[in-house]
């Protein structure tokens, strides 16, 4: 079974939703980096069984998200923040080469932040 980064994201986003056994069973496998045959052992079940939960786990994490569509929400929010702090030194760039503005310095300045704080 290849570990996919995607289920990472998506169980940060979705786990809550998960029942605890699932959250617990995608946590050792992809954040502990446990296999299957560790977990087995640790939960007392058989290795098939791990995976057979991991994978109905998964499938409902990408069900979750294609119902709701947050990483991809995500995504967009994260190529508009890369866009307005383009513009932003683009505005940078005209204020210091014209007449500079310590106020156009400034709302350049808290619009990097904004959309640091929103590509997060």
């Amino acid at each position: 079974m290849a570990k996919n980064i995607d289920v990472t994201i998506l169980f940060d986003i979705y786990g809550d939703m998960l029942t605890e056994k699932q959250r617990d069973f995608i946590s050792y496998y992809y954040n502990d980096d446990l296999s299957l045959a560790e977990i087995a052992e640790n939960e007392g079940i058989t290795r098939q069984g791990v995976r057979d939960a991991i994978k109905r786990a998964e499938a409902q994490l990408y069900e979750m998200d294609s119902h709701l569509g947050l990483i991809s929400k995500f995504e967009e929010i994260k190529k508009g923040a890369q866009e307005i702090n383009s513009l932003a030194d683009k505005i940078s760039e005209i204020n210091t080469s014209t007449y500079f503005s310590r106020e156009i310095n400034d709302a350049v300045a808290r619009i990097r932040f904004v959309a640091e704080l929103l590509s997060r």
